[in-house]
């Protein structure tokens, strides 16, 4: 009787270890939405399926006294307040446990923090209006954000720690303010290298693209492996994403054939503890390619 006690005991064991193993093997995929009118809408592309993170790309102008304006291309116009009824769509999203985040930079932006007081001013700003704070003028309508997505790539490094801090603390009001970063894979990261370093972000999503000392070539793997033992090593986040693009026109350079991405680098990356998933960019090359489609099982 004890024997056999001990053996569903064993059993019982095993199959939390086997979940655990799988659990911790298992990534989701981020998306990038935003920047084009031929993509879809938020809603259908939560309604695939296929994603676990959606960033809406770009709260582009912002900071040192500028008026913030979100740029959302063709999709709506937020001049005459024209994408209030993304609202809708954003809860959709979620019901579906979609986390939206607002994705504040990109590579075409006019933003800079001028201090400590500027990040301060701008944490506020985001926090009222498209998280759990309230103004009259919420640009994407009442619906609660999941957090902030850092795509910093001008501008100067300095105080995106100070905006990290501030922005975290906002947590401590009931939702949890997520914070994730989109740096580039030379690291550390030019812009926001000290704001990683605070260990505030949940998600880092590293391109691995437009940058090829750290792509992966052909059937060489090495600098994208060495590049990434040093991000999931160094950087305090919950999980590290690969950030590709969605298809060879996506990006100048970095894209990842899909055979290539599943048979040689996901297998190569897999392993670490911090692995989270893929980030794509973009939503509408994704449509072109099928990528999420086609690697979803994998990731």
């Amino acid at each position: 009787m004890m024997a056999l006690h001990s053996a569903i005991k064993f059993s019982v064991f095993a199959l939390v270890l086997l979940i655990l193993a799988t659990d911790s093997d298992a990534g989701g995929i981020a998306i990038y939405w935003g920047q084009n009118g031929n993509e879809g809408t938020l809603a259908e592309t939560c309604a695939t399926g296929n994603y676990e993170y959606v960033n809406l790309a770009f709260l582009s102008t912002f900071g040192n006294g500028q008026t913030p304006m979100i740029n959302l291309a063709g999709h709506c116009d937020p001049y005459s307040n024209g994408c209030t009824g993304l609202s809708s769509e954003i809860k959709s999203c979620q019901a579906k446990g979609v986390k939206v985040m607002l994705s504040i930079g990109g590579a075409a932006g006019s933003y800079y923090l001028a201090s400590s007081e500027d990040a301060r001013q701008v944490a506020v700003y985001l926090w009222n209006n498209f998280l759990g704070g309230n103004t009259s003028s919420r640009p994407l309508g009442p619906a609660v954000l999941d957090g902030v997505d850092f795509d910093i790539e001008g501008g100067t490094n300095l105080y995106w720690d100070d905006l990290a801090r501030y922005l975290s603390a906002y947590s401590k009001k009931g939702k949890r303010v997520h914070l994730t970063a989109a740096p580039q894979c030379p690291f550390p990261d030019a812009w926001v290298g000290n704001a990683l370093k605070t260990g505030l972000f949940d998600y880092v999503w590293v391109q691995f693209y437009n940058n090829p000392p750290c792509h992966y070539a052909s059937g060489e793997v090495t600098n994208l492996e060495d590049a990434w033992k040093q991000w999931t090593s160094a950087i305090p986040a919950s999980k590290i994403f690969l950030g590709l693009p969605a298809s060879p026109e996506a990006a100048g350079s970095g894209f990842i054939p899909v055979p290539d991405l599943t048979s040689n680098v996901l297998p190569s990356i897999k392993d670490s503890s911090r692995y989270g998933g893929v980030m794509l960019w973009s939503k509408y090359y994704d449509d072109q390619s099928g990528y999420s489609s086609s690697i979803k099982n994998d990731v």
